[in-house]
């Protein structure tokens, strides 16, 4: 895919969904941290069904360390991984008060020193609170760009260092959320739906299928 075809690319994506965002509910900066790490290897309609009940109990970071590892633990128990979640966000709660007068910090070195928080929690949290042109990779976003030839890489590090380069600056705030969105709903790993895909025609492995399909 070269330049001119990732513009027209992202063009589309916009005026299909104009204003894209997080799937996660969250009313400030710590819900969405929180949100962010109990979501790894999980839903976000699992995680969100889990601080619907929580963030009406706790939701500061005060509030989370005063219910403890376990306390934690019965909020969140039907997410996968909840135990080693549940630790993390217990410890997490203890620096955020500790070091960063129970805020969240604008800074990615800080962020990541935070516990159960990787490059990808920290990429969703500069760019949907902070407003940081950077994109966080998940599975979805992964295989999309190397399906779809938009940013292809071995590896979610290359893939996002790849996309920083190519995705056009006027696109750039919204990118992560538009390609998590098409990867999870359209772009899916068994079988996509480029029937519905507003950007089959500038996909590789469609216009690869298509022309097989000819032959």
């Amino acid at each position: 895919m070269n330049q001119v075809q990732r513009h027209d690319f992202f063009a589309a994506l916009q005026t299909h969904n104009p204003e894209p965002t997080t799937e996660l509910n969250f009313s400030d900066p710590f819900e969405l941290l929180i949100a962010v790490i109990l979501s790894a290897q999980a839903t976000d309609i699992g995680v969100n069904k889990a601080t619907n009940i929580l963030y009406p109990v706790a939701n500061t970071p005060e509030k989370i360390y005063a219910l403890g590892v376990d306390g934690l633990k019965n909020y969140i128990k039907t997410i996968g991984l909840f135990n080693s979640k549940a630790a993390n966000v217990v410890k997490t709660c203890r620096l955020l008060i500790d070091k960063h007068n129970s805020e969240v910090p604008e800074d990615r070195e800080a962020l990541e020193a935070l516990p159960g928080v990787g490059r990808k929690t920290a990429n969703v949290v500069l760019n949907t609170i902070f407003n940081h042109p950077v994109i966080a990779v998940d599975t979805h976003l992964f295989r999309l760009s190397n399906r779809t030839g938009l940013a292809k890489g071995k590896t979610v590090r290359a893939v996002e260092d790849k996309l920083i380069k190519v995705v056009p600056k006027r696109f750039m705030q919204d990118a992560h959320h538009w390609l998590i969105l098409h990867g999870r709903y359209v772009c899916t790993a068994r079988k996509p739906h480029c029937e519905q895909c507003v950007v089959s025609h500038l996909c590789d492995d469609f216009r690869r299928q298509h022309k097989m399909a000819k032959k």
